[in-house]
């Protein structure tokens, strides 16, 4: 079966930048649709040319700094991609070199891993480059594919097989080999491959901790003691799989009431077919115990895709208090306050912890479920 090719709102706000004097740079995981996006924009200028940096000559050409040979090279194209950038060495002083002595051509870097593609671009490139970053397919990407009755009808997979392009509209024996081999690709290519990291035994088990753990805080010393590993090792482990796009983290939302947790961390997946992988569990959501971690889950990643869809600058927190009030969700919004708890199974007398209310009067508090989540995932506001 072919795979869908969804329009990907990345798609406009990049062409946006074209042509402004800056590097632009696209970060994401394996698979989510980078190459076809850029192959897709190129298409659009005939005047374009792609660099597939996982090959050696294209790599020996670009590190050898030999500004002429590579301007040749070019020929007369005004887009030139250099897809999975980190590949090569130096990138980011190839790329400064390159925009500072031809300024006229537009460049576009991709990479998988953001802290290859960071740490070899920041600091050659400061003030040089615009970066984006392309999450799997979006419910509002698919609602410009799918009706309402269709996506409500497909939630039930987006929450075992998650949302990767590759993987939708397949049949389940299909998704479900598919993911074996992307979770393997995640963990072996990108995350065990930095620093030469030797024990993927116990990066698999922490991450199959993480996703037993899903709207719990993380407790590093509990984790430490589970994989008789040393707290800072647990700590750097989190940080690899971060910035790898492999799990994302809410941290706890405080002004310093003394009833409030201040330094609680929850971690989450940057998609549930990583998840339900690692623990294979595939089971229907009507015989699984753990839909409301996976609704929580989904709900949270989606949101992540809204404000980057609609260029909503926010800040994002989970709140809870030492007599256990807590929410899912707290948005910092142009100096609002707005809470948000998810439900899988909707309940008429979900009703705001009188923690919050009485802390921040001002604050909004609103139910997500399976009824109205449209208007949070998908609809602009």
């Amino acid at each position: 079966m072919n795979e869908i090719v969804f329009y990907r709102t990345l798609n406009d706000k990049i062409a946006s930048w074209l042509f402004q004097g800056k590097v632009i740079i696209l970060y994401g995981p394996r698979q989510v649709g980078k190459t076809t996006l850029v192959k897709k924009m190129i298409r659009q200028y005939p005047d374009a040319l792609y660099m597939n940096c996982e090959r050696q000559p294209v790599r020996e050409l670009l590190s050898s700094k030999n500004l002429e040979r590579i301007r040749q090279y070019f020929g007369t194209n005004r887009m030139v991609v250099f897809d999975e950038a980190q590949k090569v060495a130096n990138i980011g002083e190839i790329l400064k070199l390159l925009i500072d002595t031809y300024p006229e051509i537009q460049y576009l870097a991709t990479g998988s891993s953001s802290f290859d593609l960071s740490n070899v671009l920041s600091e050659p490139l400061t003030g040089r480059n615009v970066k984006f970053v392309m999450y799997p397919v979006s419910l509002i990407e698919m609602s410009l594919q799918y009706d309402d009755l269709q996506l409500d009808e497909m939630l039930d997979n987006l929450l075992i097989y998650g949302s990767y392009p590759d993987i939708a509209g397949r049949p389940q024996t299909q998704k479900e080999k598919l993911l074996d081999e992307l979770t393997t690709d995640y963990l072996f290519r990108d995350v065990l491959q930095f620093e030469n990291l030797r024990r993927p035994d116990v990066l698999v088990n922490l991450l199959k901790a993480i996703a037993l753990q899903i709207g719990n805080e993380v407790s590093l010393r509990e984790l430490s003691n589970l994989l008789k590993i040393a707290v800072d090792t647990v700590q750097r482990y989190l940080s690899l799989l971060e910035k790898s796009f492999v799990l994302f983290s809410l941290p706890s939302f405080s002004r310093n009431l003394r009833n409030e947790i201040s330094k609680g961390r929850k971690f989450y997946f940057y998609d549930l077919g990583i998840r339900n992988t690692l623990l294979q569990n595939y089971t229907p959501l009507s015989n699984r115990g753990d839909v409301g971690q996976l609704w929580e889950n989904y709900c949270l990643v989606e949101r992540i895709k809204y404000n980057q869809a609609y260029d909503r600058r926010v800040n994002m927190y989970f709140w809870r208090t030492y007599q256990q009030q807590e929410i899912d969700l707290i948005e910092e919004h142009s100096g609002e306050l707005h809470a948000f708890e998810f439900k899988w199974r909707p309940r008429r007398s979900v009703k705001i912890p009188s923690g919050f209310k009485n802390a921040y009067p001002d604050s909004t508090f609103q139910t997500l479920s399976r009824e109205n989540y449209r208007e949070f995932l998908i609809n602009p506001k």
